[in-house]
């Protein structure tokens, strides 16, 4: 699967060459780069070629190959913490209470373990820091079930991610998105890391 970007307001912005060519073919891939280089934008521009929907500005040509329209299911770890929307649990009160005793981390466990695998074999993946409140022996733990997911449910993954553990995987396809120009990150007048940056 290959994704051409002809045209993006944000990527534009952001001094990437357009077209942009993004290859997907790879079961299981990794969107790394530096904060504000384009990560979780490239994650919904992939979600909304899938879907097939329009968005102003955006322009792109979608080589699907054998994957099935409409079967992508976006999940951001920041917007769609289950902790924070336990009115979405009301018929349920055995989640509502694991949401009160559970810690961030073992709901983000549970979503790998319960939520995910009841998704139609198939399914487009796409996650937006997945490791996000998870210890490294934890983000190991969803390395496993995220190519259990690919060996045993045919799913395409994609992850916009900061994990060492993720993206240093053998198993994984990685995108960097710090090989473009880039003015939407860090400058060097915010310190270098180690060194103290107060006045």
């Amino acid at each position: 699967m290959y994704l051409k970007i002809l045209g993006h307001p944000v990527f534009t912005n952001l001094n990437f060459h357009m077209p942009m060519i993004v290859d997907l073919s790879h079961p299981l891939v990794m969107l790394q780069g530096e904060n504000g280089a384009g990560k979780s934008t490239l994650l919904h521009s992939i979600y909304y070629a899938l879907r097939g929907e329009q968005v102003e500005g955006y322009v792109y040509r979608l080589e699907k190959g054998n994957v099935e329209p409409g079967r992508a299911y976006l999940f951001d770890a920041e917007q769609h913490n289950p902790r924070v929307q336990p009115e979405l649990f009301k018929d349920q009160p055995e989640m509502v209470e694991f949401l009160k005793m559970a810690s961030h981390g073992q709901v983000m466990l549970s979503l790998f373990r319960e939520t995910f695998p009841k998704l139609p074999e198939g399914t487009t993946l796409l996650l937006d820091e997945p490791e996000m409140a998870l210890s490294v022996s934890n983000q190991r733990r969803i390395l496993k079930m995220l190519m259990e997911l690919v060996d045993q449910k045919k799913f395409r993954i994609i992850c916009a991610t900061h994990s060492p553990v993720l993206i240093d995987a053998p198993e994984t396809y990685v995108i960097n998105l710090d090989r473009h120009i880039n003015r939407n990150v860090a400058t060097t007048d915010q310190g270098i890391e180690g060194a103290s940056t107060i006045q």
